[in-house]
C-alpha cells in the first residue's frame, strides 16, 4: 500500500518549509531558553548557535533516508528494507515514540495552562479540548493542516518581531559576560537538549515528505534544511533575549523563562504586561508540532495495519491519549527534570540511531544485491 492511498492530495514546497519552522520552533520556544542557560550559563547564546548549526545537519539524514523510496512513509520504508518482521517491530517502537512524543506534547500543554493561564480549570479538560481541535485537523487531512499553518505563519513572525523589538530597550549585554567563562563543555552538554528537542522530533517529517508535491520533490532538500534554521534562529533569538533582559538567574529559575521575558514588556507605561504575545506564538507552533506526530501516528497506523482509511483510528487514538497525558507525569517539575536529562536519549534512539540503521540496512541489502547479479552474470557466461 503506498501513501497516497491513505491521504489524498498533495502540500507545496512552501508549505512543506512554513510546517518544518513552525513544528521546530514547537513546544521548545516556551522551555528551552531555561536548559542551556543551566548548563553553560551566560554563554547559553552560544549553545543555540552551535545547536543550530549541528541540529540543521540532522536535515541531511533525514533526506537522505527519504530520497531513496521517495513515496514511501517511514513505516513503509522500514518494511521494504528490514523485511516484514523486523519492519514490523521498527515501525512499532517507532509509532510508540509518536505515541508517547504526543501525549508528552498534551501534558505540556495541559501543564502550562493550569499553571499560569487556567489555575482553577481542571486539567483533563483542557486536554480534552485541545486534543479535539486536534483530532479535527487530522481528519481533514495534511492539506488542510499545511493551508492553516500557513494562514497563521504569518502572525506568529510578526510576534516574534514584536516581542524582540519592545524587550530590546532592557536588554543589558553584560548579561553574556564573560563568555566562555566555563570552557566548551558546558556549552557542549547545553548543546544536547537544545539539538533534541527542536530538531531530533522533526524526524516526523518522514511521514509527511511523500505528500510534497512531485514536481517540487528536488528542491525538498535545501527546504528542509532552511526550515530547520529559520526555526532554530527564532529559538537563538528568544535564548539570547531571555539572558540578556532577565539574566541568567532569572532565566534558570523560572519554568517558562520565555513567557517570564514577555511580562517585562513595557511600552510608555501604556502597553505592560504583553505575555499573551509568548502564549499565542507557543500555542501556534505547539499545535502544528502536535498535530504532525498525531496525524504520522494515525497514518503510520493504519499503514502497519493495511487500513484503506486512517481517520477511524483517530478518536481511539485520541481516547487513549488523554488518560496517558495524565499518567506520563506526576507533576511539571518531574516532566521537566525527565525531559532535561532522559530526554534527549530518547529522541536520539528514534531521531538519530533509526535514520542510521534504515541508511546501512538500505546500503548492505543494495550491496548483496549486487553481487547476486554479479554471480548471475559471471555463470552465464
Amino acid at each position: 500500500m503506498t501513501a497516497c492511498m491513505l491521504q489524498n492530495g498533495q502540500i507545496s514546497l512552501k508549505q512543506f518549509t512554513v510546517l518544518v519552522i513552525l513544528a521546530t520552533i514547537g513546544d521548545s520556544i516556551l522551555v528551552l531558553p531555561a536548559i542551556p542557560a543551566m548548563e553553560a550559563k551566560q554563554d547559553a547564546w552560544i549553545v543555540a548557535v552551535f545547536s543550530v548549526i549541528v541540529g540543521s545537519l540532522l536535515g541531511f539524514l533525514y533526506y537522505a533516508v527519504w530520497k531513496r523510496h521517495p513515496d514511501l512513509t517511514l513505516i513503509e520504508y522500514s518494511e521494504e528494507i528490514l523485511g516484514k518482521w523486523l519492519g514490523t517491530v521498527v515501525s512499532l517502537l517507532f509509532l510508540g515514540y509518536c505515541f508517547i512524543n504526543s501525549a508528552a506534547y498534551l501534558r505540556e500543554i495541559g501543564d502550562f495552562l493550569t499553571t499560569n493561564i487556567l489555575p482553577q480549570t481542571p486539567i483533563e479538560a483542557i486536554h480534552i479540548i485541545f486534543l479535539l481541535i486536534v483530532l479535527m485537523g487530522v481528519r481533514l487531512g495534511l492539506e488542510s493542516i499545511a493551508r492553516t499553518a500557513e494562514i497563521f505563519f504569518p502572525w506568529a513572525i510578526i510576534l516574534v518581531l514584536f516581542l524582540t523589538i519592545a524587550l530590546l530597550p532592557q536588554a543589558h549585554f553584560q548579561n553574556i559576560k564573560p563568555v566562555l567563562e566555563g570552557g566548551v563543555k558546558p556549552i557542549l552538554r547545553g548543546s544536547i537538549t537544545f539539538i533534541a528537542y527542536p530538531f531530533m522530533e522533526l524526524v516526523i517529517v518522514l511521514m509527511v515528505l511523500p505528500y510534497v508535491n512531485t514536481d517540487a520533490r528536488k528542491k525538498v532538500r535545501n527546504s528542509l534544511v532552511a526550515g530547520m534554521v529559520w526555526g532554530g534562529a527564532v529559538l537563538f533569538l528568544v535564548t539570547t533575549l531571555a539572558i540578556l533582559v532577565l539574566g541568567v538567574d532569572f532565566t534558570t529559575r523560572h519554568l517558562y523563562p520565555s513567557y517570564t521575558l514577555a511580562k517585562k514588556i513595557n511600552i510608555g507605561e501604556f502597553i505592560r504586561r504583553f505575555e499573551v504575545v509568548v502564549a499565542i506564538i507557543w500555542f501556534l507552533t505547539i499545535f502544528f508540532k502536535f498535530i504532525l506526530y498525531v496525524y504520522g501516528l494515525s497514518i503510520g497506523l493504519a499503514q502497519m495495519l493495511r487500513l484503506k482509511e486512517y481517520r477511524a483510528l483517530t478518536l481511539p487514538l485520541g481516547m487513549i491519549l488523554i488518560p496517558l497525558s495524565i499518567i506520563i507525569s506526576p507533576n511539571i517539575a518531574y516532566l521537566l527534570t525527565v525531559e532535561r536529562i532522559y530526554w534527549p536519549l530518547f529522541d536520539a534512539t528514534y531521531s538519530l540511531l533509526l535514520p542510521l540503521l534504515l541508511i546501512c540496512a538500505a546500503a548492505l541489502r543494495k550491496k548483496r544485491r549486487k553481487q547476486i547479479n554479479d554471480k548471475g552474470e559471471e555463470k552465464k557466461q
